[in-house]
């Protein structure tokens, strides 16, 4: 404290008759300013930063939180001692599907303007109106055109806001689709004096859906890879005319002869390898390579096994590696290849799902040096350590072949068609390699005991993803492949029991769909494990976008093939209508979805993967088809780009 200065001063002190003070000395009361100002410049600059982020955050975070707590108000967080006193479900417990969530009826939205397309007024009730009849789907060696341009819509355009003309735009929540094109609902939604659907016109829903996302590409993207059906534009990965070779075969099993004969013309005259270009060897293989083989085993036309053979042969540079585990890059230009930039991982999904390809282009080319490198990657795999009861982590070192990051395991992306390609080359091979056949059985158990869990609210079955001893109860919409590949493994004999998990997982896919509100299936769900709540599918925001993914149509089309339960073509049908709901785009082509909890503004992405094409529309197809020896699975199997493969012949 400053002492006074020396000049002499005189205090006086009253006192009044309530014995209250008073004293002429000056109250100094510090006020809030004051002590503002008494802080140094460097610590009122860190607390005005201080609130400024904190008031930022509180700004962006606001939306977020109150949907949270409005979605999860009621609802608790899993804890540690919940998981721990997980077990696994054990085998011969029966679940009844018919415990399904009651969902609340839609509450009517007001029509919203989006800004990439015009939008009319909603007419006051959508006619429903079956496509015509045609004739049943052509056999593979012998097609009927139905292709003529007489039966064609005409080309789609988007009306000029405020006209009308020949075809009527409507609104359905926010996304635009095209009035005439609205499907009928399933024979489960219908009442009971309506007639059913019949699977001709199934069939021809799918043809036309097929034709209008081709009329997209072939518009505003044409020989590139990919089409952004929004923008009326393209989007190149590899620049090699993805959509096109993805699609081929799906045409040829369509029977759509023209389209695929314009797809052929390019194929011959434009697709070149000869470009120097990163391309990733598990996508090219299985979308390109794939796609090449199985057209010329569909058509016997020796064009495509020339390209196959010519990019097989560009690909062999990513086995150059010390430890013969690829590379996941390829330049097929220059002929070398590389670990991607930020590791010298490969995922285990990629290395091993490329075999069925490559053993077949040996066996068709006599040349065995493609099957030779990738029957020594399944013997790597199937020596090393660091598995759980036959489960693989997700990552493998290209230098010293070992697994990397252990004691993740997951049926998701970076292992889950590791699991299918076990089964299936045991399958191709004529069911011969019986370590194939053991390592799949034990990965089977493995997903049993270590993966299976069961929602508390409805019982459903779903795979789990264990972290270092730890479950996370989220399933990605990839692991719906499982419960085909189960039921395909029982169809060739082995354990019925797998068929009774099939059945439980592939009703968990479809509350995957039916509980959200657009009836399609987020990227990823979270499934509650908790007893005081009602709900056993959540999701997360990051979570809820959809990609037009194939898989759950992949195990519907296999479970109807083996049971005929027509609840499976149902299903399918209800997710066809959900497509053309949500992600179809007048101008042509589907969009893949940022929000499927979201009907009014679903957000389309502007891009329509190649697996739409060469996947989705073809399992919808063979789904509705009455003809089982159209792609027999005695005589086929689909590699995971859903494109078939003959069994070798001596395995007949």
């Amino acid at each position: 404290m400053y002492s006074h200065p020396k000049s002499d001063y005189v205090s006086v002190t009253l006192r009044d008759q309530h014995c209250r003070i008073y004293s002429n000395g000056k109250q100094r009361r510090q006020s809030c300013w004051r002590k503002w100002r008494q802080l140094s410049r460097l610590q009122r600059s860190l607390i005005t930063l201080l609130s400024a982020v904190l008031l930022l955050c509180g700004m962006v975070l606001y939306p977020w939180l109150m949907e949270h707590w409005k979605d999860h108000s009621t609802e608790d967080e899993l804890d540690e001692d919940d998981i721990r006193g997980l077990h696994p479900v054990p085998q011969g417990i029966k679940v009844d599907h018919k415990q399904t969530l009651e969902l609340k009826p839609e509450e009517h939205v007001p029509e919203i303007q989006r800004p990439e397309v015009p939008i009319l007024p909603k007419p006051s009730e959508m006619q429903n109106k079956p496509f015509p009849h045609q004739r049943r789907p052509p056999l593979l060696q012998k097609q009927d055109d139905v292709s003529d341009p007489q039966k064609r819509e005409k080309n789609e355009g988007v009306q000029e806001e405020g006209e009308r003309g020949e075809k009527e735009f409507i609104s359905w929540r926010g996304t635009v689709i095209e009035a005439d094109q609205a499907t009928e609902a399933p024979p489960s939604a219908r009442g009971k004096d309506e007639p059913a659907v019949s699977s001709l016109d199934q069939v021809e829903a799918v043809r036309e859906a097929f034709r209008h996302a081709w009329s997209g590409y072939k518009q505003f993207a044409w020989g590139h890879d990919e089409l952004k059906p929004l923008s009326k534009s393209y989007g190149d990965w590899f620049g090699l005319g993805l959509t096109i070779i993805d699609a081929l075969d799906t045409m040829w099993i369509l029977g759509l002869k023209e389209e695929f004969e314009e797809a052929r013309r390019w194929v011959e005259n434009d697709l070149s390898f000869s470009k120097n270009v990163d391309v990733n060897l598990f996508e090219t293989t299985i979308r390109i390579l794939g796609g090449l083989l199985s057209t010329y085993h569909l058509t016997g036309d020796d064009l495509f096994l020339q390209r196959a053979k010519d990019l097989g042969t560009r690909l062999m540079p990513a086995f150059n590696t010390p430890s013969k585990i690829p590379f996941s890059d390829v330049n097929i230009g220059k002929g070398t290849a590389h670990p991607p930039r930020w590791t010298t991982d490969s995922t285990v999904a990629e290395v091993t799902s490329i075999q069925l390809e490559f053993r077949e282009l040996s066996r068709l080319t006599g040349d065995p040096r493609y099957q030779k490198a990738v029957d020594e990657v399944m013997s790597q795999v199937h020596r090393l350590g660091g598995k759980r009861d036959g489960l693989v982590p997700m990552f493998i070192n290209t230098n010293s072949g070992k697994f990397s990051h252990r004691g993740v395991f997951t049926l998701g992306a970076r292992a889950d068609s590791y699991y299918e390609y076990l089964l299936k080359q045991w399958l191709q091979g004529g069911k011969k390699d019986t370590q194939l056949l053991e390592d799949y059985l034990q990965a089977v158990e493995g997903i049993k005991r270590n993966l299976l869990r069961q929602t508390l609210p409805s019982q459903l079955t779903f795979v789990g993803e264990l972290s270092h001893g730890r479950l996370n109860p989220k399933m990605d919409h990839l692991v719906c492949f499982l419960p085909g590949t189960l039921a395909l493994g029982t169809h060739n004999g082995l354990p019925a029991d797998h068929m009774d998990l099939a059945l439980r997982l592939i009703e968990t896919c479809h509350q995957m769909y039916v509980q959200m509100e657009t009836g399609l299936s987020p990227e990823i769900a979270h499934f509650n494990l908790q007893p005081r709540t009602s709900r056993d599918v959540e999701v997360k925001p990051a979570d809820r976008h959809n990609l037009l993914r194939p898989e759950t149509v992949e195990s519907l089309f296999y479970l109807y093939r083996f049971t005929h339960n027509p609840k499976y073509r149902d299903w399918g049908w209800n997710i066809l209508q959900n497509f053309n709901k949500y992600t179809r785009v007048p101008s042509g082509g589907y969009t893949s979805i940022s929000n499927v909890c979201d009907p009014v503004n679903p957000g389309p992405r502007d891009k329509m993967e190649s697996f739409f094409l060469g996947e989705t529309l073809k399992y919808l197809f063979l789904l509705f088809n009455d003809d089982p020896q159209l792609i027999s699975l005695e005589e086929f199997v689909f590699n995971t780009e859903a494109h078939p493969l003959p069994i070798w012949p001596s395995a007949l």
